[in-house]
């Protein structure tokens, strides 16, 4: 595979450096972390920014609203917006990385119609409905019921680990609509409307102090079969597309984001002395290059996805997903290192960073999760009993 850049993706290089210059300055001062609503009002304004100088949805197809950019134009946009500090997708991840895509891959033209343009103009905020309290890593296990009547479906249940549910105007909703049915094929996966009675939302302060997500409890809440993405009892492999993207394309960003964390670590260590430790650079020099490896893979599973005619990525995002979310711990375990004491300062840089990072061997799916998908999907070792 020629991974070299094309002239033509040099030029869009250089146009994209060119407006960040001119955009970036021009931004509001950035809200407080734990303001959600602030964070929304600023993260949505960026996305119109986006939107309105075509940088929107590169990563969508053209019949989705999005710009068709090819998969190395998308992974170009965003290098230079991380190596430019520009804001990160923040309280619309879900909608620009997960429903988004989903619906442009599973909905109905309507559908798209409907949901897909307030995202790319950053005027409507996603927050996904996967997660229950009971289920555990075991996602197939959920138990919130709608039950069929007439145009409508009654939902019951709860939800956790809701991002943004408390500023989401929609919901990616997962729901049990056969219970009789064998559990991956009695699921349907749902747009509900977050403004609808009978729901009710208590966020959910994290081990960093932050609040971004939520528990979603829903009473008899009304949902039109309009709002269903895919077939009733077939929301499993809608599902599937779901977290291809969550774990294939979503932290794409965040590889750039810890390699930009590598350099100043290393530069900290050279300030503080403690870059006379071997150990401490055979570290740094090692995540450097999983890092590397990491940035190559993604390209390498982004140009399958283009190449499978689908543009949703295969079982190749376990792989990524599995072994970025350990190398994002041995980073800011480094970090930890070379900060040594005032590691316990939450204050300082990065501190913040470790204890978020302890989440991802478990989001998006965890380890063991993803370790079982490589085996079965990639290996094709037998399934466990």
């Amino acid at each position: 595979m020629d991974l070299a850049h094309t002239p033509e993706e040099e030029e869009f290089r250089a146009r994209l450096r060119e407006w960040l210059g001119k955009a970036l300055p021009s931004l509001p001062p950035k809200p407080s972390p734990d303001d959600w609503p602030a964070r929304r009002t600023y993260d949505l304004g960026w996305q119109r920014m986006l939107h309105d100088a075509g940088y929107a949805g590169l990563h969508w197809p053209v019949d989705a609203g999005g710009r068709g950019a090819t998969p190395t134009q998308h992974l170009i946009f965003l290098e230079e917006t991380e190596k430019a500090g520009a804001p990160y997708v923040g309280a619309n991840f879900v909608g620009l990385l997960h429903a988004g895509p989903t619906i442009a891959a599973e909905g109905t033209p309507a559908q798209r119609a409907r949901w897909l343009p307030p995202v790319l103009r950053g005027e409507e905020v996603w927050c996904q409905g996967f997660s229950e309290p009971d289920a555990g890593s075991d996602l197939a296990s959920l138990r919130t019921r709608a039950t069929r009547d007439g145009d409508h479906y009654v939902v019951n249940g709860s939800k956790i680990w809701t991002s943004h549910a408390e500023v989401a105007d929609w919901c990616e909703l997962l729901v049990r609509t056969d219970p009789d049915a064998p559990r991956h094929r009695g699921i349907t996966w749902l747009a509900l409307p977050m403004d609808a009675p009978g729901i009710t939302i208590r966020p959910l302060r994290t081990l960093a102090g932050s609040a971004e997500f939520a528990e979603v409890f829903l009473d008899d809440v009304r949902v039109p079969v309009t709002n269903r993405v895919g077939d009733e009892n077939d929301g499993w492999r809608v599902t599937m597309v779901t977290l291809s993207f969550e774990r294939g394309t979503a932290f794409v960003g965040e590889v750039v984001a810890c390699r930009r964390v590598l350099g100043e670590l290393a530069r900290a260590a050279r300030d503080n002395g403690r870059w006379d430790d071997p150990v401490l650079r055979r570290r740094l020099g090692g995540l450097n290059a999983e890092f590397r490896a990491l940035w190559r893979l993604t390209q390498w599973n982004v140009s399958e996805a283009e190449a499978s005619g689908t543009g949703v990525p295969g079982a190749g995002g376990s792989v990524f997903k599995l072994r970025y979310s350990h190398a994002r711990q041995e980073l800011y375990d480094a970090a930890a290192d070379v900060l040594g004491p005032e590691s316990l300062d939450l204050d300082r840089p990065w501190v913040l960073d470790r204890l978020s990072a302890l989440s991802y061997t478990i989001a998006a799916g965890t380890s063991q999760i993803q370790r079982n998908i490589v085996a079965e999907r990639i290996l094709g070792l037998p399934k466990g009993r």
